[in-house]
């Protein structure tokens, strides 16, 4: 008995320094490596999402003040991120052509790139999805989405995400309260509710991904006031019957990373890996992370298996 109350203390700590989830969860996410990314220029910055290639050699990154960038990932020969370079950078712009000004119209939130090369950007504020054949060309909105409870000039379109046959899923920062559930919207065509995601208190979703699993990986913070940011990712399967295998895989100390936003989930040959990104609110006293993990899987799922 001392042994085993001892091993689930040991877990207890590991987990806590880590940053990991508990030891019983299926799988969780081990650290690869932390970049702060720096580039001075006026737009960079306030970044809401991201999307790595498949391959991890390039990347789209997008700004909450309607900004797109995209280039080259830099990485030593353990796959560690030592490099962003910029090729290039778009100001976004409306249907009309026009560059988005920061605020109620232009409140970039949540990026996915399909695997036709379209961009899909999500707005809160002025609550749309926008597609994009080329960053540089007028963008061409999608029906607007129905407003769900909880949805607000601040906590709109926060996470999108698009799946392998192109179906677009979004889901606002909140819901109605801190125990109704978030509500998943999918378009394809036309916009459903496709799935009740569980809210735990105080957390609110943030970005979102389609794994090269299947899997759906939501990223989730809560702000500690001076503790600052706390994020966790969760992996769930959406279904025609709901939400299935909904599970905590990281859950970070405050102060541990800065306010991560963005979420990237792709193969590296080897294993899965996620890729975060942080929004520094353009305030000097934050900072631009790109904060990876490698997917691994427990012994509890091991058994499973």
């Amino acid at each position: 008995m001392l042994d085993r109350r001892r091993s689930a203390l040991i877990g207890v700590a590991i987990a806590f320094l880590t940053g990991t989830a508990p030891a019983h969860a299926d799988a969780v996410l081990d650290h690869v490596g932390t970049y702060v990314w720096e580039r001075d220029e006026a737009p960079f910055g306030g970044f809401s999402g991201i999307e790595i290639a498949p391959d991890g050699a390039s990347f789209h990154a997008l700004t909450d003040r309607s900004h797109l960038y995209w280039g080259s990932v830099q990485r030593d020969d353990l796959g560690i991120v030592r490099g962003m370079t910029v090729a290039g950078r778009a100001h976004l712009k409306d249907s009309s052509g026009n560059p988005l000004p920061p605020g109620y119209t232009g409140d970039s939130e949540g990026l996915a790139v399909g695997a036709d090369g379209r961009i899909h950007v999500s707005f809160e504020g002025l609550d749309r999805v926008v597609t994009y054949d080329d960053p540089d060309t007028a963008g061409a909105p999608l029906p607007r989405p129905p407003q769900v409870p909880g949805m607000g000039q601040n906590a709109g379109l926060e996470a999108l995400a698009i799946r392998d046959d192109g179906t677009l899923i979004a889901v606002p920062e909140r819901s109605a309260n801190e125990t109704i559930p978030f509500t998943a919207l999918a378009f394809d065509g036309a916009w459903t509710q496709l799935a009740r995601i569980r809210r735990d208190p105080r957390w609110r979703a943030v970005g979102a991904d389609f794994g090269p699993d299947g899997w759906f990986y939501l990223l989730e913070r809560d702000f500690r006031g001076v503790l600052g940011f706390t994020s966790r990712v969760r992996r769930m399967r959406l279904t025609a019957d709901g939400v299935q295998d909904d599970e905590i895989l990281l859950e970070t100390r405050p102060l541990q990373y800065d306010n991560l936003e963005g979420i990237s989930v792709w193969h590296d040959g080897t294993d899965i890996r996620v890729t975060l990104i942080s929004d520094d609110n353009f305030i000097f006293l934050q900072r631009t992370e790109i904060v990876e993990y490698r997917l691994r899987q427990t012994q509890a799922q091991a058994l499973r298996n």
